[in-house]
């Protein structure tokens, strides 16, 4: 199975030249330190910040550069600082075309629910629901089964929704799969190791499998 930050590295080779790009909270956060150095891609945070660059090492710390999930960040040259207004004015306006987030369950028709489990404290949606609204492409990141063995890949969300039929493509710790409404998930690639069987028998939603699955590419 992939660790959080070979699910972030897969991702990473999603991402095309030229891209504005939000990282929501947890594993997509990683996936700066992954963005292959001949493209130039802007990566936005929904705190005001175009610009992130890799995740400061020790002594390069600065307490005041902070993501949406409060982790310590680093700029690039060529950065820019302003308040949530602009911010969310570039997510609602369609000016980001990537969204990467996590997720604690996704449907097969592509509905994603990340916000809340109920009974447990909460200080807010955040800006889920308005990356889900306008984004051109959603990819999530996500453990395929939950601690207790749950698949997290479902006919339906049984938690609250954060969007629906949204979700293009999910990298989780056992494989690639693209989401299709007819077609549910489609199973494009396999971590090493794992087999269709396995990927199969994790996944409680419809999941369509090609004739050929390969395994996962990393440099």
């Amino acid at each position: 199975m992939l660790s959080k930050n070979q699910i972030a590295q897969r991702i990473a080779k999603e991402v095309q030249n030229g891209q504005y790009i939000n990282l929501g909270i947890g594993i997509p956060t990683l996936v700066a330190n992954y963005i292959p150095d001949d493209l130039e891609v802007v990566l936005q945070s929904e705190n005001g910040l175009l610009g992130i660059g890799p995740f400061p090492k020790e002594q390069d710390i600065d307490p005041d550069l902070i993501n949406a999930g409060k982790q310590t960040i680093t700029m690039l040259k060529g950065s820019v600082l302003f308040n949530s207004a602009e911010s969310f004015a570039m997510i609602r306006g369609g000016h980001v075309h990537l969204t990467i987030l996590g997720a604690m369950e996704v449907s097969e028709k592509g509905d994603i629910a990340n916000w809340k489990i109920p009974g447990k404290m909460v200080k807010g949606m955040g800006g889920a629901m308005d990356l889900v609204a306008s984004a051109e492409n959603i990819i999530v990141a996500m453990q395929h089964c939950s601690k207790s063995g749950n698949s997290k890949l479902l006919p339906e969300c049984s938690l609250p929704i954060t969007g629906l039929r949204c979700v293009k493509k999910i990298v989780t710790d056992l494989a690639v799969l693209e989401v299709d409404p007819e077609q549910g998930f489609i199973l494009k690639e396999r971590a090493r190791g794992v087999s269709v069987e396995e990927i199969k028998a994790k996944t409680a939603g419809k999941l369509t499998i090609p004739d050929e699955v390969p395994e996962m590419k990393f440099e």
